[in-house]
């Protein structure tokens, strides 16, 4: 009977067949031999995986906790949930009236109004997005310059005060025909911001400081400047006045506006910022330049080891950043607040810049359309709040946007999205320490 057992695996037993499946097995087991997924499933994993997908459905995940908020915050919808278990119809239709109405009147007031009484009236507010936009874009242009070279610019509001501040004492007095006093503005505009800049990324390049607590100091230091500027007479106080507010921009150094007068948000500006989006574009991904920024950001000790001059490329980063900031600067007072420089003429652009370079990933054109999607939502909260809905929703949506662009993985999860191979790797190798740990 021993000789009659059978061996482990089939092995020893000198049978053909046994040997011919342990052979048959291994190669049903042999990874090689297993078919690859169609392309057309390899192709939607890479999409559902990419950044475009992972912007949209930030967004829309944002717009619906932003309509959860207008629903709890509306009157008829509290109403109504008094007795929801009366007759839930009710509240399921306030809570519907609510959001419907809220984001329609968003709509209404970024995108196009159906109810204006002519086709000007009805685009209006699409010009007047692409007015709001303009400052953001420019602004978030050079933050996000700084991150790609691996840098915190969090001084744009600084950056932008100076500008202010450079163009309205060197330029605001002068007697010149406009189409020489709109470029000589917005020269000295751009060099006061860039200048400012430029004194954080030497003082990184010098001492190794950190950017952040650097630009965080001059955004107090350019903000108490400007306010003793236009609170001292002979500087920028607009004279006939002892309060804080300084001289109103020369008619010819204004934008002009691009579409007239029926369109006031719309101007010059916004063309420049076009010419700026290029610019930036060409530099980051296409000059010699961009090239070693690039590099700085992702290894600064790879690029000074091959010959790189990491302390030079921060001066020129922080250097272009402060232009940028400058050039938003020169849209709020040549542009959109004409009527006087005051201390907070900025309107909180040099923050929202962060915001934008973060939805846009610090990308030239992503940048763009991300500064035109918060100039849609900023000219959309003024018909919002015609409809009672506190314009604090529209700054939560805001925020929620930029914390789900922030946070992959809690997106992928919520919709469910398949992992990438970084996460993979990280959760394969999570669970064997937790094996070993175990064992």
């Amino acid at each position: 009977m021993s000789g009659t057992t059978p061996q482990a695996g089939g092995q020893g037993t000198g049978d053909p067949g046994d040997q011919l499946s342990v052979n048959t097995t291994t190669t049903l087991r042999d990874p090689v031999d297993v078919p690859p997924p169609p392309r057309g499933n390899v192709i939607l994993k890479e999409m559902l995986r990419g950044s475009a997908v992972t912007t949209i459905l930030a967004i829309f995940l944002a717009l619906v906790v932003g309509g959860i908020l207008i629903a709890l915050t509306n009157e008829d919808v509290l109403a109504a949930s008094g007795y929801f278990f009366q007759r839930p119809s009710d509240t399921i239709a306030a809570v519907w009236n609510a959001v419907y109405n809220g984001y329609e009147a968003l709509f209404r007031g970024a995108i196009f109004n159906a109810r204006g009484a002519d086709f000007a009236a009805q685009i209006r507010p699409l010009t007047n997005t692409l007015g709001f936009a303009a400052p953001l874009i420019a602004a978030g242009l050079g933050v996000a310059l700084a991150f790609r070279v691996g840098l915190f610019n969090i001084g744009a509001r600084g950056q932008m005060l100076i500008g202010v501040a450079v163009a309205g004492l060197l330029t605001f007095q002068l007697d010149l025909p406009f189409w020489l006093h709109i470029p000589v503005t917005l020269i000295a505009g751009i060099a006061g911001g860039a200048l400012w800049g430029a004194i954080a990324g030497l003082i990184k390049a010098r001492t190794g400081a950190h950017e952040v607590i650097l630009t965080i100091m001059l955004n107090y230091v350019a903000y108490y400047l400007l306010l003793w500027m236009i609170r001292t007479p002979g500087l920028l106080q607009k004279p006939g006045t002892n309060q804080a507010l300084g001289y109103a921009t020369p008619e010819s150094a204004q934008f002009p506006e691009l579409l007239g007068p029926q369109f006031p948000l719309l101007d010059l500006g916004f063309v420049i910022v076009i010419i700026a989006t290029l610019f930036v574009w060409w530099l980051i991904e296409r000059s010699s330049l961009g090239m070693r920024m690039r590099a700085v950001g992702e290894n600064p000790h790879a690029a000074r080891a091959a010959g790189i001059s990491v302390q030079r490329v921060y001066v020129y980063a922080m250097l272009l950043a402060g232009g940028l900031a400058g050039l938003a600067g020169m849209n709020q007072i040549q542009g959109a607040v004409t009527t006087g420089i005051t201390e907070t003429i900025d309107a909180g652009i040099g923050f929202d810049a962060i915001t934008v370079a973060l939805l846009g990933r610090s990308r030239a054109w992503g940048t763009f359309a991300a500064g035109i999607l918060f100039g849609a939502l900023k000219a959309g909260s003024f018909s919002m709040q015609a409809q009672d809905i506190p314009v604090d929703i529209v700054l939560v949506v805001q925020s929620l946007v930029v914390l789900f662009i922030a946070a992959p993985p809690l997106l992928r999860a919520v919709f469910f999205l398949p992992k990438t191979d970084a996460e993979k790797a990280a959760k394969a190798r999570a669970k064997a320490a937790k094996k070993a740990v175990t064992a």
